[in-house]
């Protein structure tokens, strides 16, 4: 990646994403274990993981549409602190009322992956910051270095907490201290947002027209009918997140932290390694085209995964999975980018990530509930089903809008 195309701004905003998905993935392993380790039934795992989710939804609605009249550097340091604070709750108590509260107000990723409302903020300021024929190519690589940190953070977080409890501390204990690791990160963040200037704000606000819905005008349509899609493959993806996809490999083949760390660092890997093959190939065959044709395969390996009957095969699915799954995701960001006006650009990401997360709250209490009823194999494919019906409707739809730079 050339630094022409990446000012210091934008590096800054990388490295924020280095420390909040190392973060994430740093808690992924663990946070289901320690809601059971507190007294949780599978049914509360669920329910408190769709309180986060839909606590994160409502945070990113509510500062995506104030971001750009107050300030995208303050809310992305007000967010950070948010990590704050419910890292700080966590580490401190097990008190069932307290847990659910901060998962609520506080931002935790139950996913592993991007929560709250700093993806939008940060993709509207690197879009701003840099030429739209360079977009998706530093989307990739945005999302190559947010896979590796999850990956990291996910083969840290199994280690750490596997030698914290072989050193003689509870599997609380343990937990605790990693929660309070977390807090750290989130404070960290809030150091590397400070350095933040004002290129990332928004310049001069267009009005098209009397209204605006969500801080949309020209665009309200398509970011409609595109976030209505996102939903539906969110949806789906949050019936087998990572934390709950941890989870069932501790429960179907006694799998321990430590060797899921290894498996999620892994398959981060692969998706992280996959974002660059998506410039690539978007740069070939168009956005929409990549989005749809590389998701396929990865939900045919989602499908395939409880089949398994044992670790190493269903270990096996899992990176295969990975190495396409995430093909979308620079694409997608690039593709929204393109398609609305600047001045709507964290309105719009707003909106998609409110509309993605809010759908994503349900799959956790989907699976608990299933998992409770011993269906273990069944949200795997209701997962795939519906990611596939999510691709052919996406392909069908928007085959034909195209971005600017593709015309």
């Amino acid at each position: 990646m050339a630094t022409t195309f990446l000012p210091p701004d934008g590096w800054l905003l990388f490295a924020s994403r280095v420390v909040r998905l190392f973060s994430y993935g740093f808690l992924s392993i663990i946070l289901a274990l320690h809601l059971a380790a507190v007294g949780m039934t599978d049914r509360q795992i669920g329910f408190l993981l769709t309180l986060t989710l839909i606590g994160d939804a409502a945070l990113s609605l509510v500062v995506t549409q104030i971001a750009d009249r107050v300030g995208r550097r303050q809310m992305l340091i007000a967010s950070a602190g948010l990590m704050v604070f419910a890292g700080g709750v966590f580490a401190t108590t097990n008190q069932a009322w307290l847990l659910i509260l901060a998962a609520f107000i506080g931002t935790l990723s139950p996913t592993g992956h991007e929560a709250g409302p700093f993806l939008p903020l940060e993709q509207a300021g690197l879009a701003q910051l840099i030429p739209g024929t360079q977009r998706t190519r530093v989307f990739a690589w945005y999302n190559l270095v947010g896979s590796f940190a999850a990956a990291l953070g996910a083969w840290s977080g199994g280690m750490v907490v596997t030698t914290l409890q072989r050193t003689g501390l509870t599997a609380l204990s343990s937990y605790h201290i990693m929660f309070a690791t977390y807090a750290g990160f989130g404070l960290m963040m809030g150091v590397v947002f400070s350095f933040l200037s004002s290129r990332i704000e928004v310049e001069h606000p267009e009005v098209q027209g009397p209204s605006r819905f969500f801080g949309l005008h020209r665009s309200w349509a398509i970011v409609r009918n595109l976030s209505i899609l996102f939903a539906f493959d969110s949806f789906a993806g949050a019936l087998v997140l990572q934390s709950l996809l941890a989870y069932w490999f501790h429960s179907r083949f006694g799998a321990d932290p430590a060797t899921l760390g290894q498996l999620f660092f892994g398959a981060n890997i692969l998706a992280g390694c996959s974002a660059l093959v998506a410039a690539r190939v978007a740069a070939r065959i168009g956005l929409i085209n990549t989005m749809a044709f590389t998701h396929l395969p990865a939900n045919v390996f989602l499908l395939l995964t409880p089949l398994m009957p044992t670790f190493p095969l269903a270990a096996a699915m899992v990176l295969l999975r990975y190495s396409t799954a995430q093909m979308d995701v620079p694409t997608r960001q690039a593709y929204l980018m393109a398609v609305v006006a600047p001045d709507e650009r964290s309105a719009a990401a707003g909106v998609t990530t409110l509309t993605r997360t809010m759908a994503s709250a349900f799959g956790p209490l989907v699976t608990g509930a299933l998992f409770s009823a011993s269906l273990m194999s069944l949200p795997f494919f209701l997962a795939g089903g519906i990611k596939i019906i999510y691709d052919l409707a996406l392909l069908w739809n928007f085959r034909h809008i195209k971005p600017p730079e593709e015309m």
